[in-house]
């Protein structure tokens, strides 16, 4: 379970670093976006949870320049940061408004959106099995959901180095692909596709890797997360257990597994009642 409140706090103290070091972040999203060349829809509203600082929103609008895009994150900070983008950048974004909120309680309308975009936002959720059946409510029928998020396998190498030290929960938990799509068969979500890709970062060492991981706002914010600063010889020790994970040139590797779905809301609910998951690897 995670600390909404934490999660929050630390994406807002992320604001103004989070677009220098969101590498990842981008490469995900335009990996989605390129998927849409092969999805025939003209959404009139566009749903983006996880909306972040506008980057998302950016690469819809140049898609579908008639769309209305609402841009919904639980950080403030980060929606306001979108003000400071380029002329350029924000003559893209006049359609768009801005709503901060959770993913888990959406503020939107039933049956109001015509697609909901969510790129590796919905593994801070608590309950992702209600949070799938609130973006089933908001979708209109024949509405599409296109989302990532992390899988079990990211960050590995630090899960495993932390755990050479202590038994605390340093690293967040990720759900599996297969329970995911699970999930969107019980929120009934129709013909649900499914598939997973493994990104590596290297560094030259673990502080750079933590350093880019503040940056981001992608601190540990579980309920079980040790409190309190942690011990220097036990951060030490766990920079010494890294170095077991350093690469044939020198780097230190942090891997990342990215699942990618998207699914439908069918026109009547039971559409979507005898369907199952296709996964591709």
């Amino acid at each position: 379970m995670f600390d909404k409140l934490k999660v929050r706090r630390s994406f807002d103290k992320a604001a103004s670093t989070y677009d220098d070091s969101a590498i990842l972040q981008r490469e995900v999203v335009s990996r989605i976006l390129e998927r849409l060349d092969f999805i025939k829809l003209e959404p009139g509203v566009i749903l983006d949870v996880g909306a972040g600082t506008g980057y998302i929103a950016q690469g819809l609008s140049v898609r579908y320049k008639k769309a209305k895009i609402i841009e919904l994150d639980l950080s403030l900070a980060m929606l306001q940061q979108r003000n400071k983008h380029s002329p350029w950048y924000k003559r893209f974004l006049k359609s768009s408004r801005l709503v901060c909120g959770d993913a888990e309680n959406l503020p939107v309308a039933d049956n109001s959106v015509d697609m909901l975009f969510s790129s590796l936002t919905i593994q801070w959720c608590n309950d992702l099995q209600h949070t799938l059946k609130e973006f089933m409510r908001v979708l209109k029928p024949g509405g599409l959901l296109m989302f990532s998020t992390f899988g079990p396998d990211t960050l590995k190498e630090l899960r495993d180095s932390w755990a050479k030290v202590d038994q605390a929960a340093h690293v967040s938990p990720f759900l599996d692909m297969h329970d995911i799509g699970d999930m969107l068969l019980h929120a009934r979500l129709a013909e649900p596709v499914m598939d997973v890709e493994t990104f590596t970062l290297t560094y030259d060492n673990v502080t750079s890797l933590v350093n880019d991981l503040r940056a981001i706002g992608a601190t540990n914010a579980s309920h079980e997360r040790q409190k309190g600063l942690t011990a220097k010889s036990d951060y030490r020790a766990m920079l010494a257990a890294y170095e077991s994970w350093r690469d044939a040139d020198n780097k230190i590797p942090a891997s990342y597994e990215v699942i990618y779905g998207h699914a439908w809301k069918g026109q009547l609910a039971e559409d979507a009642g005898n369907v199952q998951v296709e996964f591709h690897r």
